[in-house]
């Protein structure tokens, strides 16, 4: 993973925050009330020692708050101190609550918008990139890299902020009260700067591997939940539940360490500002005791002293804690950083429907540089052709539709439909010319008629159970509980192969796309099913440049033209005349 300077994190987390300004301008003016607030909070001591305990005059704002012929008493300035009490509790808590509120609006709409560009950029990279990730990790970076705006913009800068200021105005006061006091405090500056150095880039580096270790992590979860029959089929539960609780535990070992070194940091933070509170308290106790300083004035110091350091100690752990989150920022970041193999150029073509005719031109393709999966491929296929493509496992069948619907592009050659290379399209539009039914199916988490209409979410419900009936799926629909408004479950378990088949002919013909791909159709599927498919696929093909990949030559019997895939190299062969009772039946 690239390596980015914080200065560099910061400026892009700041772009993607510039939308809420306001807001972020509100939480850091709302934190610059605590140092007010805390200058306020041992002022009520300072009284009740000096001028209720003792017999110093009041202090003067407090004097100049009162009419010029009051003489107050004790009692009276020892109510006056507890309201002080009061009312500076009651401010607190009401700048602590103001603030908070705006936080967590803020930090929620800051993650909801950075984990929404990252999915929309997750979508628009290429086929090839989610090949060699994988899931999980784009699912880690989302979930819990995105948050990672929120600690930084809202819960990590502000308070950085309001820190900076608050120590800036303790050193003032303290300065005005007892200036060596003031400087003997200020002496642990450079050790708390240094020993802040020292343990930054080890908690960046180690962030950033714990987080890739939880990542290897979720990766077996999703894997196992995904092909959890597999898993049961063959009894491997104990054996992947080992694989998972390896990744864990070395995710754990990387937690563990961390911890050790924020721990030692602490402690380290602790020893070296009751080092400089020591200091500061024998100080100020000769002070006392040479009359320079009253006891009411060295508590007031004390006490200033304390939040002086807790600003200090707040500047200090924030760089340490902010380790893990820019970690994730630049994970974010790097995932932002890649771009599509198969870009859109500029100025693209638009298409709204093609008349559907394909040629491969010299193609050449491979997913790793020297192991081409597709060599000097050459066809042509007319308008409303029906072309059946056959071969052995791994012999570029899917490789060949893939290159064909652009999810990759050729490194060598061109593809050209209806003449213009497919390079040249917009991108959504070429790829709207295509309907696909897949070997196995894929359908949402939603209901049947949802998953019909996925490809035209426009579509009335006439259109829907009309698309439904060409597929012949309309009425085994129609039997079930809900009907169309019933829910298929994940990846539409709930249904058998043959129904999922027919929910996905009924979303292509919905479609009503030019060019349509069908990746082995009947397979996995009874004979009276396949009948109901084979019955639906002629009806769908009619009129269309369609393209079947299948391992039985009879389903391709009839077709205008046959592509033989072997080792790389694509054969076209002429339409074959004879056609079988088990095949796809002739057009009239």
């Amino acid at each position: 993973m690239q390596r980015r300077s914080d200065l560099g994190v910061y400026r892009r987390l700041l772009r993607y925050g510039w939308p809420y300004r306001l807001h972020l301008v509100g939480i850091i003016a709302l934190g610059l009330l605590s140092p007010p607030l805390a200058l306020l909070g041992p002022v009520p001591l300072k009284i009740a020692v000096d001028s209720v305990l003792g017999d110093q005059p009041l202090p003067a704002f407090v004097v100049a708050l009162m009419p010029a012929d009051f003489a107050p008493s004790k009692a009276f300035v020892l109510t006056l101190v507890i309201g002080l009490v009061l009312g500076t509790a009651l401010l607190v808590h009401v700048q602590a609550a103001a603030q908070w509120l705006l936080q967590s609006y803020t930090g929620e709409r800051l993650v909801l918008g950075f984990r929404a560009g990252l999915f929309r950029h997750l979508q628009r990279l290429s086929v090839a990139y989610h090949d060699v990730r994988g899931t999980a990790d784009s699912l880690y970076r989302i979930q819990y890299d995105a948050p990672s705006i929120q600690w930084i913009l809202v819960t990590g800068i502000p308070p950085f902020v309001t820190a900076a200021v608050t120590l800036i105005a303790m050193i003032y006061v303290t300065a005005r009260i007892d200036a060596q006091l003031a400087l003997v405090a200020l002496t642990i500056a450079p050790v708390l700067m240094v020993l802040t150095r020292l343990s930054k880039a080890r908690l960046r580096r180690g962030w950033a591997e714990v987080k890739e270790l939880q990542s290897a992590a979720m990766a077996v979860v999703q894997e196992v939940l995904a092909a959890v029959r597999v898993v049961k089929a063959f009894a491997q539960e104990d054996r992947e539940q080992e694989r998972f609780v390896a990744h864990a535990t070395r995710s754990l070992s990387g937690h563990l360490r961390l911890a050790l070194i924020e721990g030692g940091f602490d402690l380290m933070i602790g020893l070296t500002v009751a080092g400089g509170t020591a200091a500061a308290l024998l100080i100020g106790i000769r002070h006392v005791q040479a009359g320079q300083l009253s006891l009411g004035d060295l508590l007031l110091v004390m006490s200033y002293l304390a939040q002086l350091y807790a600003p200090l100690q707040t500047i200090t752990r924030k760089v340490a804690e902010l380790q893990s989150s820019l970690a994730g920022a630049e994970r974010v970041f790097t995932l932002l950083d890649e771009l599509p193999d198969v870009a859109e150029a500029p100025g693209a073509r638009a298409i709204t429907r093609a008349a559907g005719a394909v040629s491969f031109h010299q193609v050449t393709f491979a997913y790793e540089a020297g192991r081409p999966v597709l060599e000097d491929v050459t066809f042509d296929v007319p308008a409303g052709a029906r072309v059946g493509i056959i071969g052995t496992t791994g012999s570029g069948k899917t490789t060949l539709i893939s290159l064909l619907m652009r999810f990759y592009d050729p490194a060598a050659g061109r593809i050209l439909l209806d003449g213009v290379d497919l390079r040249e399209y917009n991108l959504a539009d070429l790829r709207n010319q295509f309907a696909v039914v897949l070997q196995e199916p894929v359908l949402f988490s939603t209901s049947l008629g949802e998953n019909i209409a996925y490809a035209r979410p426009d579509a009335t419900e006439a259109d829907i159970v009309a698309a439904a009936r060409q597929a012949n799926a309309h009425d085994f629909i129609v039997r079930l509980p809900d009907g169309y408004d019933t829910q298929v479950g994940e990846r539409g378990l709930r249904l058998s192969g043959g129904e999922r088949q027919r929910i996905s002919l009924a979303r292509a013909f919905l479609k009503n796309a030019p060019i349509l791909v069908m990746d082995e159709p009947t397979s996995a599927v009874d004979l009276r099913t396949e009948s109901a498919i084979l019955d639906a696929m002629e009806r769908l093909m009619h009129g269309r440049t369609t393209f079947i990949i299948t391992h039985r030559p009879s389903i391709v019997e009839g077709a205008d033209m046959v592509l033989s895939t072997e080792h790389g190299r694509v054969t076209p062969q002429g339409p074959t005349l004879a056609r079988s009772a088990g095949g796809v039946q002739g057009r009239r």
